[in-house]
């Protein structure tokens, strides 16, 4: 992300709020974990591995950092061997799910509607 885009909320260079909101759930995978989480409550990350077979490791480990840092997911580790984490919807995620929600209703009746 560039530098001047580091503070999301403050940030100038926005022509409105929506890029905003894409910023910070666009891409290919974003959306999809938080949509996942939602339905889930509670996910592991080799469960998110199983869940979503076409992500590898590392994008996987970026994009919930992302998200965490964004503070639309929660990260809890335990403490063992071998050790534990487990993510779930910050207050700030769990907002998105009727947005996804939306989302998810949108691209059904796009598909229905414009098959060949």
């Amino acid at each position: 992300m560039p530098k001047d885009r580091n503070n999301k909320v403050s940030c100038s260079n926005y022509r409105c709020e929506i890029e905003v909101t894409l910023e910070l759930i666009g891409g290919k995978w974003k959306s999809l974990l938080l949509w996942n989480l939602g339905n889930h409550e509670v996910i592991r990350f080799n469960e998110f591995r199983r869940i979503i077979p076409e992500i590898t490791q590392k994008m996987l480990t970026q994009q919930l950092r992302t998200l965490e840092e964004d503070r639309l997911i929660n990260r809890k580790i335990y403490n063992q061997i071998p050790p534990m984490v487990e993510y779930s919807l910050s207050e700030e995620g769990k907002k998105l799910m009727p947005i996804l929600d939306q989302m998810d209703q949108w691209g059904k009746n796009y598909v229905d509607h414009h098959k060949d």
